[in-house]
């Protein structure tokens, strides 16, 4: 385990925890199908509006909420470059901001040497899943990979979702699982900025 993680987090009651090489290449694959479905520029996805709409999704709500953002990301990849602000070290990392549904505190993670993003992404959760005074956890992990899914659901299945709501994200519902699911795509979508009303028949 990464021992900065370990040592130095503060929890908040609300958690967000990122699969972010994940979340950038679905990113790219739908900027790629939009701008040839809608025939217009699709510029880079709003970091901040996508953060709101996985946060309104995960359960919160307009007031003066923490909203902590864990972004884990493979060692060679030091930047989201299908979002903005995107880069981890310069932008990301140990920065906040704060709009109508408090303050998002966010800060990026890498696998020590060796390990694999997706071990690491469980390891974090299982953390997470230990906090008590953690309220509301979103998870956004690689769905598409079944080994990582399978060990989510695993972890969650030992949480207990009555001192916690717990929402997972993925690009098509999942089986299985004593938490609730929501659709990543929507969440993209609405922070690239296509509207619903584009990609209507």
């Amino acid at each position: 385990m990464n021992n900065e993680l370990n040592n130095e987090v503060k929890w908040s009651d609300n958690v967000v925890l990122v699969d972010a090489d994940y979340v950038d290449t679905v990113a790219f694959n739908l900027i790629v199908n939009f701008e040839r479905m809608i025939g217009r520029r699709i510029p880079q996805a709003d970091i901040a509006k996508w953060l709101d709409c996985v946060a309104l999704d995960g359960g919160v709500r307009e007031g003066e909420n923490d909203i902590q953002v864990i972004l884990i990301h493979q060692k060679d990849q030091q930047q989201m470059k299908n979002f903005v602000p995107g880069n981890y070290a310069n932008d990301l990392s140990e920065k906040a901001f704060k709009d109508h549904l408090g303050e998002f505190t966010i800060n990026a993670y890498q696998p020590e040497e060796f390990a694999k993003t997706g071990d690491f992404f469980c390891e974090v959760l299982e953390l997470v899943c230990a906090q008590k005074n953690i309220k509301r956890l979103m998870v956004i992990p690689n769905a598409e990979d079944a080994s990582i899914y399978n060990k989510v659901r695993e972890t969650l299945r030992h949480a207990d979702d009555d001192d916690k709501r717990i929402t997972v994200f993925s690009m098509q519902p999942q089986t299985g699982g004593n938490y609730r699911q929501e659709i990543l795509g929507y969440s993209l979508m609405a922070a690239l900025g296509i509207k619903a009303d584009e990609i209507k028949d």
